[in-house]
């Protein structure tokens, strides 16, 4: 049954709940919840952070608070009656854990750290609040500790300051603005004040004085596993110093059973010690924990018989050892305990223990044994920083573990006030003793007591470690059958001080026997006092004590009879009377060491400090024991202080005249002592001497006396370092000056007054004396200044309690202006007085405006001198800063409170009054502008700091009620006939600067901050909001005057992100277009100004997508209803689709988003303001904008298109401009003159020469009408250092990819668009895709070509789909001439390309199971873009999409046709080299060719396209029928001749492959022979008969008509280049990035006889042709090989160039998983596009028939990206292989140089040039064809896929006419001529073959000569151009028919440089050949 609850009403949560039961309420531990009802262990309630939800929760999870209940019942209210500090602590606490995290997250971990350890101490300080046992006092001060922290933290994390009194937040409410402000102003001071404390440790300007921070290490033993000792041990852990060999700390004892437990239970788990005091210097030494094992039991472990077991010893046993430096960098990180294992080592020598640990670190391992597996310490360590304090409040669980404070040796570094220490620090060194007669050496025990002078043996005055209690004696381990043990044992002694005089050491000796009785022979003793005579401690050093003889009846009960003797070799030197019948006699031959360390605060070991202290027992050395005072150590000094300073001040007065300067010198000695940092804590303990202790009323005098004279000396002597110290202590001795002086005032009531104020003036003389010095020669003078400026603002205060603020002033300002007022003084002197001047500046001095009006001149005249000079200007901006917030902080935020308290209290009544009063209109519209004034200043000036977030919103609230009352009075009078625009425009500004107020804006805070202050003041921007928009419709037609003025501000309004507010103002667009309609007739203002402003708001941050969508929705509903409703819809619709742009472009600059998407979303923006709302400005803006974001991602070609964009909108005119974002103010012609030089740097930069050229003849015509020859001479050279870039330099070809953006979660720019984008250099497929992946992290990769559907388009989600294109270029003029470079065509294949083709394979109708080339058809997509690549962009939108399907047949011609373009292009490479060289790349090709064939390759086709059953169904097929068999009879000639080229180079190893080339072959024509009746006539050469070498070429002379026809076929199909084909398994070629292999041959080709050259000439006198006819390779009878018998040879290939595969593998058409690993392992290797190439003359004879040098050529190609083929021409063998790439050589004979493109895309008339009969116009290209497996989509899968795009075969015509022109595809690369080998030895032979066969039946009639066109060139044309001579009859025939054939050219090559005038010469004699 649930019941209410009475007392039960709020609670904490306690442990977290899950709330896993029905209508469980989840909590979180921390959480505050109100309960309602109570039921069997159950509440009902709810959490206070989410009270709008019930649920259950268990009673036991919730901790009850007392609460205050209002309004009980349903809507009850909880107040939790507890203090509100600690409520307050509360809330702050959660607000800053979520703060806390980002912070570390930001990377501020200093912060981090900072606010944790003060969040700490916060929990803390709140438990002790809520404990209840704290005296008032003490919550007093509790209170004031967590207000300071509160504060620290708020402002440290830029939170508001709490106004507060007596430690509580007050209500704003409850007091008056004035008392709030004062209130602030208060807490602001504590802040600071808190804020020095924290950093009282760091003066100002540059000084350094940091508190060094102390380091720890906590040590806990968690276990000794150990199985053979079987006895207690003890274990000693210190730190030990490698380098110095000693130890540096305590030692750390824990004491172990025979189990390895503690010996006392207490201790379990409680075994730990902390080693503290550790400097940062400490941290850098070579430390080690050292672990000494000593075990209590037998005297030998294994040996029973040695000893009683009754009698234990302490015995060595083992050490370990671990490396600081080693597992320091974990420690530091791990911020916790880490564990380690140490291995315990045992001693191999007893008498080399004392060592162990030194020989471990050494690895001395002869010296000690190696434990078993089961030995080792297992100790946890954790380094801690800070002082204890800190330590122990940030970590209390370490404390509560019985911890072992373990000190360091010596003291720290820092040495605290207060730090009361008395410990003797004695080391067991080593004795020598005698044998004492027996066999054996002695066992010896030393034992060790403390006694006072009345021989009382000292109780709990020895600790052997930390960790353990004292003792009272010491009993040393025992090192077995050793006579001169060593120990090495350090003992800590701390005695009291009041027992340390007279107290002495006594060390006993004792023999242990290993007999039956196991006795403890004592044998000797040695002692040592504590203390000398001289009242001095034993001093830190190795101690020779004096062995005595004795015996156990020896008794030690008389200690005085044993203390007169001398202990040692001093002290018998200083007693040498000693009578030698004692009871004790010294043995002389035994001796024993130790040493001893002091660390007291109490005693000294300084015999001239103690006799400084008791000077008065030596009068007469005084002057020496003052002058031996600076040779005392610093420690020893601080100790003493006090007496120090007390002895001193005597001395002074009893003596002034004598001992003055001593005691001025020791005094600043003792001052410069505390300046250092070990000794700095002890400044206070000066400071208190000076204040309660100091009373030397006198001292002043000679104080003052002494400084004096120091600075008047400094002028003259060399050596200052003594008046430098002086200068150094200033601060100090004038503390001394001025207490000593009040001291003497008050016991003399003022006497003296004016000799001290004029001794004071006399001593500022000496210092502005010193000042004034020029120090610039003197190094020493330079130093004494910069001590005395350095120290000067120092003693400020201290005069201030003697002389008044303007005396003070005066004394300082003389100073300063006693210091050169040059700026040459040395740059350190500079800053050496302007930081005393900061310091100055940042005095209490100048905090009064009294000194202030005296010493600005002298400051401000100094910062003027070093700003003109621009010297030292960091540190005059902070002076200047200082000087300004202290000026600043004047009395107007008083005067401000005191208005808006006076606001505040007024009423309905008041404002009545006051309007009324005023007895004009003037006077309330003066009032009216000059309070809105005061408010708009109010919010503008921050007259009130950021953080006092309660005072502004008070101010807010205010003014918002003030202008509600004010409002009306205005709209009564100023709005009809006394319409004032200046109160109407001051209101208007009033409102929106108030909406906009930062402090106003509750978006960006806190939740809980947030509903504080809804809950008080409401949202007052809403208020306003409604009053602004009121006041609007009141002023009727007056809206008009603000029409455009107001539009931005009321935009700004709009923006804000408050829903109510914006549907309130945005209707306020809708009146003002509505009123400018009604004026203008248009609303062009309203328009132009909105779009205006819309682009500068969005882009400073403001605004959202539901702003967009509210704007729209709002405005059209209000335009609808108007006659202009279709002018408003459309600008509405424009603005909301320019929000959208703008917000898209936003969100790309401010996100990480990658430059490819902020370029995209500029493109997208600027091609808006253009194309959609005409704005020039805005979009020349953006054109910059996207200009540097390319420049940024170094797209220089991209960046000066898109400056071209700015270039092309300005003229070449005198036209002046203005100043416009970094232009200066110049003429247009200018500006543009400098556009156009930036944009042909890019350019360049781009490496887009082509495209500046056309500037730089636009720049030159310039010049050239303004007769500016200096900059024609420059642009000229520009240009022609542009087309030597263009011939010398290489360059890569891009990849082009298409990407389809699908999804609505793409921004507004991509979504469902495709773009095609151009890649970066050596950018493949699968590297492109991986970048989109990685910009769009959230886009999935769709895995198909095909257009997605309707699902995927509206889908909120992202999806990519990606594949390669090839380019279809435009210049196709260009790429069809024989003579241009294949380096300007490479250009021209991939610039200026707005077409690119992709193609996919498919099945039409059922696929034939027998041959699927049957059914395989290609679907060809063309793709045109928007723009042309490259453009402002590196992508662009896809404009159209053509599909057109390639048929099986046409499909097959191409594949051929490319495979025979392929050969030739390689024969071509190979026929002309004399050397021989790899030709690995001709093998495999014919290999891969022969074997496809003989297996099945072309077979294939045969079956699908000879069959009769297809011809009679194809009937219109007949045609390309026909064409694909003279494509393969032409690829048998091809083979024969490849063959024949092969035979010429093959390597003996090869032979047989070549052999084996030959029976295939024969084999390939004989399965063709069937078809093709007259093949074997081609060929005889194959036949298969072991032939020699001659005889094979032979064969091969006469060439048939048919074979010549063969040869030189012209389909437009041949004039394809292959270097991007690619499509189905049949038409998939060898991969455009065909594998390279490096060639190191000669490139000269065979000599040929001089006439038979002379015959070719008379042949062909053009000298356009000559290049085809040296082309042909002649072959001497003498170069046949007489091993031609290696032909016959039955030696198969070897197995990596030959592979077999199953049948039904050959020709598959699918790529085998095997091979397509090929193509990812060469992904980063360049394309043969990318790669290289050398262009050569192939054949230029010089008359002595010798080749020119430059054609002899070393060169290496580049390895290309390989990929294996599933052409069915191939074989498995090939597949298997990479496709490999040679670039041919070739000469390039263009006619006319190519037309250079500009932006306009003009076109030069450029036609083919005829080809050399002989040369077959196919267009090859030397790479073989680009890899697509059938079974490939296109689309890529992380696997690169490029289908073929060679365009649908034309139907074939034998007619001269229908070949046009330019009858091949504009994107295919073009090859050289193939120039076939002609296998004849007889020259005439060559020649009649050449000129007696027509090359076509079908030839045009004779005597008709082709025009050349008369067009002018694009470049002037070359000198040696000139018209072709008309030839005779059969010529023209061979002329005109190959008219209408361009020539190809090999891919990559170029003209070589340097061979241009050797070309033209050679050219020229040619052609006079010719004519003859």
């Amino acid at each position: 049954m649930w019941t209410p609850t009475e007392e039960e009403k709020y609670g904490v949560v306690i442990c977290s709940f899950r709330g896993s039961v029905p209508q469980g309420l989840v909590l979180e531990i921390g959480e505050t919840v109100q309960i309602f009802e109570k039921c069997e262990g159950w509440y009902r309630g709810v959490s206070t952070k989410k009270p709008n939800v019930k649920g259950i929760f268990p009673v036991n999870y919730i901790h009850l608070k007392k609460a205050i209940v209002s309004n009980r019942g349903q809507y009850e209210t909880v107040v939790p009656l507890e203090d509100s500090i600690v409520t307050e602590v509360t809330a702050t606490l959660q607000e800053w854990a979520s703060l806390w995290k980002q912070l570390y997250v930001k990377h501020k971990v200093d912060l981090f750290y900072k606010l944790r350890h003060v969040m700490n101490e916060l929990i803390d300080l709140r438990r002790q609040l809520l404990s209840g046992h704290l005296t008032q006092d003490q919550v007093r001060e509790v209170k004031r500790h967590i207000t300071v922290r509160l504060d620290w933290g708020n402002e440290h994390l830029g939170l508001d300051l709490v106004p507060r009194k007596d430690f509580e937040v007050v209500d704003s409410d409850q007091i008056s603005v004035s008392d709030l402000y004062k209130m602030h102003l208060s807490s602001r001071q504590s802040v600071q004040q808190s804020t020095s404390q924290v950093d009282t440790m760091r003066p100002r300007h540059g000084e350094t004085c940091r508190m060094p921070v102390p380091h720890h290490f906590f040590l806990s033993l968690k276990s000794f596993t150990y199985n053979t000792i079987g006895e207690d041990t003890d274990v000693f852990f210190s730190l030990y110093d490698m380098r110095e060999g000693k130890q540096i700390s305590e030692r750390f004892l824990v004491r172990l059973n025979k189990n390895g437990g503690p010996r006392n239970p207490e201790k379990i788990e409680r075994m730990c010690a902390l080693f503290t005091d550790l400097s940062s210097k400490d941290m850098k030494r070579d430390l080690y924990i050292v672990a000494h094992v000593i075990r209590i039991g037998r005297m030998l472990l294994n040996d029973s018989k040695k000893g009683p077991a009754h009698l234990h010893y302490r015995r060595p046993y083992g050490c370990a050892v671990l490396s600081i430096l080693d597992v320091l960098q974990s420690l530091t990180e791990l911020k916790e305990e880490k564990d380690f294992v140490l291995k315990v080592y045992t001693c191999n020598n007893e008498s080399e223990w004392s060592q162990i640990h030194e020989n471990i670190i050494r690895k001395s391992s002869a010296k000690y044994s190696a434990p078993s597996a089961s030995h080792g310490l297992i100790i946890s360590l954790q380094l801690l920083r800070g002082d204890m304090e800190q330590i122990r409040r940030e970590n209390p669980m370490i404390f509560n573990r019985g911890l072992a404070i373990t000190r360091k040796l010596g003291f720290p570094d820092v040495i605290m006030p207060g730090d009361i220490r008395n410990d003797l620090y004695l080391t067991l060194e080593k004795g020598d003793f005698e044998r004492g007669g027996k066999s054996v050496q002695k066992n010896i025990e030393v034992t060790m007591y403390v006694l006072y002078a009345d021989g009382e043996i000292l109780k709990d005055c020895i600790s052997l470690g930390s960790g353990e209690p004292n003792r009272s004696s010491y009993h040393s381990f025992v090192l077995y059958h050793s006579n001169s043990p060593r120990w090495g044992e350090i003992i800590k002694l701390p005695i009291p001080i009041d027992r340390f005089r007279g107290s002495h050491l006594r060390f006993e000796f004792r023999h242990c026997s290993t007999k039956d009785k196991g006795e403890k022979k004592l044998f000797g003793f040695a002692f040592s006092p504590l203390m000398r005579d001289d009242g001095t401690t034993l001093s830190d050093d190795i101690h020779e004590l004096y062995v005595y003889k004795c015996d156990e009846n020896s008794t030690f009960n008389n200690h005085a009879l044993y203390l007169g003797l001398p202990c040692c070799k001093e002290d018998y030197n200083g007693c040498p009377n000693i009578p030698s019948s004692l009871i004790f006699q010294r043995s002389t031959k035994e001796s024993f060491f130790i040493s001893t360390q002091l660390s007291s605060t109490k005693l000294t070991q300084n015999v001239d400090l103690l006799a400084l202290l008791k000077w008065k027992a030596f009068p007469d050395r005084i002057m020496d024991i003052l002058g031996r005072l600076r040779h005392v150590s610093g420690e020893e000094i601080v100790k003493f202080l006090q007496d120090i300073l007390d002895t001193l001040f005597v001395i002074l007065d009893d003596n002034t005249e004598k001992y003055g300067l001593l005691v001025f010198q020791s005094l600043v000695f003792i001052i410069n002592l505390l300046r250092d940092i070990k000794y700095f804590h002890f400044r206070p303990v000066m400071d208190t001497y000076i204040q309660k202790h100091f009373a030397g009323a006198l001292a002043y005098k000679e104080l003052i006396r002494c400084l004096k004279w120091y600075m008047d000396c400094s002028a003259e002597l060399i050596r200052q370092d003594h008046i430098q110290e002086a200068m150094r202590a200033l601060e100090y001795l004038f503390k001394f000056i001025v207490q000593s002086r009040i001291l003497y005032s008050r016991a003399t009531c003022g006497m003296e007054e004016e000799q001290f104020r004029s001794s004071i003036q006399e001593l500022f003389q000496s210092i502005r004396f010193v000042l004034s010095l020029d120090s610039r020669n003197s190094e020493t003078l330079l130093f004494t200044q910069a001590a005395l400026l350095n120290s000067f603002p120092t003693i400020f205060d201290e005069l201030l309690q003697m002389f008044t603020v303007q005396e003070v002033a005066e004394f300082v300002r003389g100073t300063l202006g006693s210091m050169p007022s040059t700026v040459h003084i040395g740059q350190s002197m500079d800053v050496v007085k302007l930081q005393s001047i900061a310091r100055t500046v940042d005095s209490r001095l100048f905090s009064f405006s009294e000194s202030r009006r005296i010493l600005l001149p002298v400051v401000l005249h100094h910062i003027h001198l070093h700003l003109r000079q621009q010297k030292e200007l960091l540190i005059c901006s902070g002076i200047l800063g200082s000087i300004f917030s202290i000026v600043k902080t004047s009395s107007l935020g008083e005067y401000v409170s005191c208005l808006l308290s006076l606001l505040r209290q007024m009423c309905d009544t008041h404002y009545q009054h006051l309007l009324d009063n005023f007895q004009s209109k003037d006077e309330l519209k003066e009032f009216l502008l000059k309070i809105f004034c005061v408010f708009r200043n109010l919010m503008k000036m921050s007259v009130f700091p950021r953080d006092w977030m309660v005072m502004r919103l008070l101010t807010s609230n205010i003014i918002v009620t003030t202008v509600q009352y004010l409002s009306s009075a205005l709209h009564k009078n100023f709005t009809e006939t006394d319409f004032d625009f200046k109160v109407w425009n001051s209101y208007f500004s009033l409102a929106v600067l108030f909406i906009n107020q930062p402090s106003l804006q509750l978006e960006i805070i806190t939740s809980a901050k947030r509903k504080k202050i809804i809950d008080k003041y409401g949202d007052m921007r809403v208020m306003m909001a409604y009053e602004l928009f009121s006041m609007w419709q009141n002023l009727g037609e007056h809206k008009i005057h603000f029409i455009p003025g107001m539009i931005g501000p009321f935009l700004g309004v709009t923006l804000v992100p408050q829903p109510e507010v914006r549907n309130i103002m945005i209707p306020i667009f809708h009146d003002m277009m509505d009123w400018e309609q009604r004026k203008n007739g248009n609303f062009k203002q309203v328009e132009a100004e909105l779009i205006d402003k819309l682009d500068s708001m969005v882009s400073e941050g403001k605004g959202d997508e539901s702003y967009r969508e509210l704007f729209g929705l709002l405005l059209l509903e209000k335009v609808e209803q108007e006659t202009w409703r279709e002018t408003g819809i459309s600008f509405v619709t424009s603005v909301t689709r320019l929000m959208e742009r703008l917000l898209d472009y936003r969100d790309c600059m401010k996100g990480e988003e990658t430059e490819n998407k902020k370029i995209g979303c500029t493109v997208n923006l600027m091609n808006f303001y253009k194309s959609e709302i005409n704005k020039e400005e805005m979009y020349i803006r953006y054109i910059h904008k996207l200009c540097d974001m390319h420049l940024q991602a170094e797209n220089y070609t991209e960046a000066a298109f898109t400056l071209l964009l700015y270039c092309e909108l300005l003229q070449w005119e005198e036209r002046p401009l203005r100043e416009f974002l970094h232009y200066p103010s110049q003429t247009e012609w200018q500006r543009k003159e400098g556009l156009c030089r930036k944009i042909i740097h890019y350019f360049n930069k781009g490496k887009s020469w082509e495209f500046g050229i056309p500037l730089c003849r636009e720049l030159a015509c310039q010049y050239e009408s303004l007769y500016d020859y200096q900059s024609l001479s420059w642009i000229r050279k520009m240009e022609a250092s542009y087309y030597d870039n263009i011939m010398e330099q290489q360059r890569l070809e891009p990849e082009f990819f298409r990407v389809g953006f699908y999804g609505r979660k793409f921004p507004f720019f991509l979504r469902n668009k495709e773009y095609v984008c151009r890649g970066h250099d050596y950018e493949r497929l699968e590297a492109f895709q991986q970048r989109m992946l990685s910009e769009f992290p959230q886009a999935v990769a769709m895995q198909h070509p095909n257009h997605p559907d309707d699902a995927i388009l509206q889908c909120d989600a992202q999806y990519l789909q990606i594949y390669a294109v090839t380019p279809i270029p435009d210049y196709v003029d260009v790429l069809q001439m024989d003579r241009v470079p294949d380096r300007v065509k490479s250009f021209y294949r991939v610039n200026n390309v707005r077409k690119f083709r992709y193609d996919r394979p498919f099945h039409k109708g059922p696929k034939d199971k027998e041959n699927e080339f049957k059914s395989l058809w290609i679907e060809r997509t063309t793709l045109t873009l928007t723009h042309s690549l490259p453009g402002i962009s590196r992508w662009f939108e896809v404009e159209r999409r053509e599909l057109v399907e390639v048929s099986p047949l046409e499909n097959a011609i191409q594949v051929v046709e490319n495979k025979n373009q392929e050969l030739r292009a390689l024969i071509s490479q190979y026929q002309h080299r004399q050397a021989h060289g790899n030709i690995n790349l001709l093998s495999m090709c014919l290999n891969g060719v022969i074997d496809a064939a003989v297996n099945g390759g072309v077979a294939r086709y045969q079956e699908a396209f000879f069959d009769k059953d297809y011809i009679a169904k194809h009937p219109g097929d007949a045609e390309k029928i026909t064409q694909l068999k003279e494509l393969m009879q032409e690829q048998v000639h091809v083979l024969g001749v490849g063959l024949a080229v092969h035979e010429k180079f093959v390597h003996p190893e090869m032979r047989p492959l070549h052999k084996k080339l030959i029976d295939q072959f024969q084999m390939m024509r004989a399965s063709l022979y069937h078809e093709f009746p007259g093949l074997d006539k081609l060929s005889p050469a194959c036949s298969g008969t072991s032939t020699p070498r001659g005889n094979v070429l032979a064969s091969h002379s006469p060439m048939s008509p048919e074979s010549i026809k063969m040869t030189h076929r012209h389909s437009p199909m041949n004039l394809m280049g292959t270097g991007r084909h690619s499509s189905s398994s049949l038409s998939s070629h060898a991969s455009s990035e065909a594998g390279n292999v490096v060639v190191l041959g000669d490139s000269s080709m065979g000599e040929a006889p001089e006439d038979l050259y002379h015959h070719m000439q008379l042949a062909y006198p053009n000298p356009r042709y000559q290049g085809s006819i040296t082309n042909v390779s002649v072959l001497s009878s003498s170069q046949a090989s007489p091993s031609s018998s290696s032909l016959s040879s039955t030696h198969s290939a070897p197995s990596q160039m030959i592979t077999s595969a199953p049948s039904s593998a050959r020709g598959s058409p699918s790529l085998p998983d095997k091979y397509r690993h090929a193509r990812e392992m060469m992904l980063l290797l360049p394309t043969h596009r990318d790669r290289p190439s050398s262009a050569m003359y192939p054949a230029a004879i010089l008359e002595n028939g010798q080749l020119p040098n430059f054609q002899r050529a070393l060169f290496q190609q580049v390895v290309g990206s390989c990929k294996p083929c599933s052409d069915p021409n191939l074989s498995v063998a090939e597949k298997g292989h990479y496709s490999l790439h040679f670039d041919a050589f070739h000469h390039p004979l263009g006619d006319t140089p190519p037309a250079l493109p500009a932006r306009t895309l003009r076109k030069s008339p450029l036609h083919p040039i005829p080809a050399s009969p002989t040369s077959p116009q196919s267009g090859l290209d030397g790479s073989n064809s680009t890899l697509s497996g059938s079974a490939s989509s296109g689309v890529s899968s992380l696997s690169e896929s490029n289908f073929g795009h060679s365009s649908e075969v034309p139907p074939r015509t034998d007619t001269m006419d229908s070949m046009p022109s330019q009858a091949w595809n504009a994107d295919e690369d073009l090859e050289p001529p193939y120039l076939p080998v002609h296998y004849s030895l007889s020259e005439s032979a060559v020649l009649d073959s050449i000129k007696a066969q027509p090359c076509r039946s079908h030839s045009a009639p004779g005597c008709v000569i082709p025009q050349d066109p008369m067009d002018p060139p694009a470049l002037p044309p070359k000198p040696y151009h000139t018209r072709l001579p008309a030839l005779e009859h059969d010529e023209g025939v061979l002329l005109r028919e190959d008219a209408d054939r361009p020539r190809g050219l090999h891919r990559k090559a170029s003209l070589p440089p340097g061979s241009a005038k050797e070309e033209q010469a050679r050219m020229a004699w040619e052609h006079g050949r010719g004519e003859q």
